[in-house]
Parts: structure tokens; C-alpha cells; sequence
């Protein structure tokens, strides 16, 4: 069985803890690998490194750090089947799926191609006698990165392309469950010129989390997971002098008007209820149908759809639609929530429970659900399920429907199908979420905004990449400078304006 490794000072090190956790293929059930768990000493000494080599990391130019991030892409782009294969391989989705995991990530080194751009500082000339200020943005030093399994590539890049160009060294602690891809994404770093030490992935469990948390050396976290873990990630690191920015979970609704086209709105349904097997942050999980023609006609186009989705290992093909689910843990608790379901009182209109793939039967393998008639109370509505079950939830007019968004703990994304652009207007302009799609439903902002929910699906002010992500990772000076030039003031013993 393979023995992963960290990733430290430019080359993998074998851990020393005599601790590991096991990676398993989803699709079969089999462990594939195990990757170490370090020690509080390990992550220490990672650290100290990464502080040694970012001295010099952020004395490079901000071009020549721009043009790593150049090389670093084209890497990516070039070595996509690779990075692919270990996300399907660790994660269960599919190869398309894959890629574009990789792709979104990509997107934001593309990004921070054009760094220079975004670390630009402020200048006024003669504010006073003779006196000019400026500003400059400078790095924080050693930051921490801390990702999830759902999105092995794109969330690490997102993470450590913004830090990096800004002139940071990160440390990356990748979910143990997908590891393998934040090592071969530090491999290409190194060699598209990021020097040794300034990327780090140090693998581990809630223990290296909480030594991150508490090291003075690192500046700042930022982490992408689950509400409970964010919001406790978000507070060690406040109540230790961080900057954190920490986003949660999610219970993402879609509205369907009447006047919508019912047959786009079951296509983007599936699509974004069913994709990546249910587990992405901005899965759509509620359908909102407002009035009950509406309801019928959207689960009369919805079933035959469902029913033709294809589910199974991502070796079988690209014709497959989802793979597994990340864990048994993972699907026991979709099963168990999916049956709260219909003790409870909902519709349980498609049952994706029990399925089995012929050479696959200890895969991690759930098939599609979908629930009607289901209401805010239940459990399957309450609980983000991170599986591909959809909800529908009916009610009765545009007011009701957006009241239900607003009144859901959750804020990252939303949607609404609708031929009318005053409701399409209103609607955005009112709705209490942080990302929202119109006509659209998987409002993730292209990598020149910024990503971010609002409410318990983020702790922070500031979002991850485009403009926020190099002031997260960026402290700003100002400088008031003078020069006498035969200017005669004599000693003022008073804080007086400089005009």
C-alpha cells in the first residue's frame, strides 16, 4: 500500500508521528493509501522554514512573483489529466467533473497572474508643505491554508495563489481524505520557480489544525468546510490575533416562477443538484416552486430526468453523470436522512437508496433522490444533507418563496428562474445571500470577483479570491514623508492639520 508524505523545504518527507489515516478509492471501498499525520514538532518545523524562506520570497518583485504564477498555470493546464485522475481517484467524481475542479482553480492563478495590479499602493503629492503620503501593501509573513475534500484542487488553489503572489509562504493542510493533489500542485509550484519553503502541505487531523490555530508564526487562516468547524476556526483564531476567514456550510435555494421556462429550470436542477454526487458548497438542494402548477409541471419534467441519471465509478467512462460519495459515513448518514424524510412526512417521489453497481457493491454509491411536499420543520430541509438528494419545498406566492431564503440559516447561494425582470430585480436586490444566479443556478463568480456567503456560511469580511483575497492577504502601510525644501515651521507642540 502506497505511504503518502508532506511536502516541505521543496521535496516529500516521510512523517515521523507513526500516525496515519486511510485514503480510500470511493467507488470501490478499497484503502489506496495512507497519509501521515503530523506532530505539532513537524508542523513547527515547517513553519520556521516557510518564515526563513519567505524573507526572500517577498523581497522578489511582485512581476517576477507575477510570472511564477504564469509558469505555475501553464503547468497546470498542461499536467490537467494528472490532476485529475487523483481528484477522481481520492474524490469519486467524475473525469469532466474533475477537470473542471482544476479549471475553477486554475482560473484564480490566472488571476494572480496580474498581481502587480492588485498590490498597488495609494500616492498624494504635496498633501502638506512639502509633505507626500503613500501607501503600500506588504505580506503578513507565514499564512495557513486548511481545505476540504470536496474540491481537492480548485479550493487549495484558491488558497494559495492569492497568498503567494501577494509575497506569503503558506502552509497547506489539505483534507486527509484527498491529499495526493495538493503534493503534485507543490511539485509543479516548485517548478514553475516558487523557491523551497515558501509552499508547504503538511498533512493531518484536528490536531494540526488546532497547532496552526495557535502558532504564533502564522498570520492568518483560511479554511472552507463545515458551519461548526468554520465558526470554531474563526474564533481560536481571532481569540489568538488571526485573520480568519472561515466559510460553512450551505442550503442553497432555487426559486421557480410561474412564468419560468420549466424544462430550462429542470435541466439546471439536475445539474446542480446532482453533480459531484450532491457535494459542492453551492449545490442547489432546495427547489422552491411557487404555486402548486407550477410544483406538478416541474416534478412531472423532473422524474424522467432523474431516472435517467447514470451513477458509477469514474473509470467507467465520461458518460457517467455522478460517482460516489466521499465515505461510508457519508452515505450511511444520507440514508438515514433520506428516511427522516418520509418518517416525517415528505414525498419521497424518486428513492436513490440501496443502489448497487454490478463489480462496485462496496462503493460509497448513492442514487439520485427527490423529495415533494417537503416543509421547513423536517429534518431534510434543516440539515445540509452534502448528497444528491433535492428537496422541493412549494409555496404559495413570490413573497412566501423569498421569505423561505431569508429565513434559512444558511446564506452562500441562491437562485431564481423567472421570464420577468422586475421580480429577477427585486429579488436580488433583497435576498439576504452572498452569491446569487438569475436564470442561472450555480451563481459561483467568476475569479475576477470574489466567492462568499453571507450568514452562518461564512465568518469574516473578506472573501476568497479576486480583489478581497490580496487584501486579506496583504497589511497596508502608510508613509507621511517630508521634505524641508527651505520650509520654516518651527517646533508645534500642537496636533495641527498639515495645510
Amino acid at each position: 500500500m502506497e505511504e503518502l508524505s508532506h511536502w516541505i523545504d521543496g521535496k516529500e518527507v516521510k512523517g515521523t508521528s507513526g500516525r496515519f489515516s486511510d485514503v480510500y478509492n470511493p467507488a470501490t471501498g478499497e484503502v489506496i493509501a495512507r497519509v501521515p499525520l503530523a506532530t505539532p514538532a513537524e508542523l513547527d518545523a515547517a513553519i520556521q522554514s516557510a518564515a526563513k524562506a519567505q524573507v526572500g520570497w517577498a523581497a522578489t518583485n511582485p512581476q517576477r512573483r507575477a510570472r511564477v504564477m504564469m509558469k505555475f498555470g501553464q503547468l497546470i493546464n498542461d499536467n490537467m489529466d494528472a490532476l485529475a485522475e487523483l481528484v477522481s481517484r481520492e474524490h469519486g467524481k467524475t473525469l469532466p467533473d474533475a477537470r473542471g475542479d482544476v479549471q475553477r482553480g486554475l482560473e484564480v492563478i490566472e488571476v494572480c497572474m496580474g498581481a502587480p495590479a492588485m498590490l498597488k499602493g495609494e500616492f498624494t503629492d504635496n498633501g502638506g508643505p512639502g509633505i507626500d503620503l503613500y501607501s503600500m501593501r506588504q505580506p503578513l509573513g507565514v499564512v495557513a491554508g486548511i481545505t476540504p475534500f470536496n474540491f481537492p484542487a480548485m479550493i487549495p488553489l484558491w488558497k494559495m495563489g492569492p497568498a503567494l503572489a501577494s509575497g506569503n509562504a503558506m502552509i497547506l493542510k489539505p483534507s486527509e481524505r484527498v491529499p495526493s493533489t495538493s503534493i503534485l500542485l507543490a511539485k509543479l509550484a516548485q517548478q514553475a520557480g516558487l523557491p523551497d519553503g515558501v509552499l508547504q502541505v503538511v498533512n493531518g487531523d484536528k490536531e494540526i489544525v488546532d497547532a496552526i490555530l495557535d502558532h504564533d508564526v502564522i498570520q492568518a487562516v483560511g479554511f472552507v468546510g463545515s458551519t461548526p468547524i468554520a465558526q470554531y476556526i474563526y474564533g481560536r483564531a481571532a481569540t489568538n490575533g488571526k485573520r480568519a476567514q472561515c466559510f460553512g456550510g450551505a442550503k442553497n435555494h432555487m426559486i421557480i416562477m410561474p412564468d419560468a421556462d420549466l424544462d430550462k429550470a429542470a435541466d439546471a436542477l439536475i445539474g446542480a443538484g446532482f453533480g459531484a454526487a450532491g457535494e459542492r458548497c453551492m449545490a442547489i438542494s432546495v427547489a422552491v416552486p411557487v404555486g402548486d402548477a407550477t410544483a406538478d409541471a416541474l416534478i412531472e419534467r423532473l422524474v424522467p430526468k432523474i431516472e435517467k441519471l447514470k451513477v458509477g465509478p469514474y473509470t467507467a467512462g465520461e458518460d457517467v453523470d455522478f460517482g460516489p460519495v466521499i465515505t461510508k459515513a457519508s452515505q450511511d448518514r444520507i440514508n438515514r436522512l433520506i428516511a427522516s424524510g418520509v418518517d416525517q412526512g415528505a414525498d419521497l417521489v424518486v428513492d436513490g437508496r440501496d443502489l448497487k453497481i454490478q463489480g462496485y457493491e462496496n462503493g460509497f454509491f448513492c442514487g439520485p433522490s427527490l423529495f415533494d411536499r417537503a416543509t421547513p420543520d423536517m429534518e431534510i430541509y434543516k440539515e445540509e444533507i452534502f448528497g444528491p438528494v433535492l428537496t422541493t419545498v412549494r409555496r404559495d406566492s413570490y413573497e412566501d418563496a423569498l421569505k423561505l431564503v431569508m429565513d434559512n440559516d444558511y446564506g452562500n447561494g441562491t437562485a431564481i428562474f423567472t421570464a420577468d425582470g422586475d421580480t429577477a430585480r427585486d429579488f436580488a436586490s433583497r435576498v439576504n445571500v452572498g452569491m446569487v444566479g438569475i436564470n442561472f443556478p450555480i451563481p459561483v463568480p467568476l475569479s475576477y470577483y470574489s466567492f462568499g456567503g453571507w450568514k452562518k456560511s461564512a465568518f469574516g469580511d473578506l472573501n476568497q479570491y479576486g480583489p478581497d483575497a490580496f487584501r486579506f492577504y496583504t497589511k497596508t502601510k502608510t508613509v507621511t514623508a517630508r521634505w524641508f525644501s527651505g520650509i520654516k515651521d518651527g517646533v508645534a507642540l500642537n496636533f495641527k492639520a498639515m495645510d
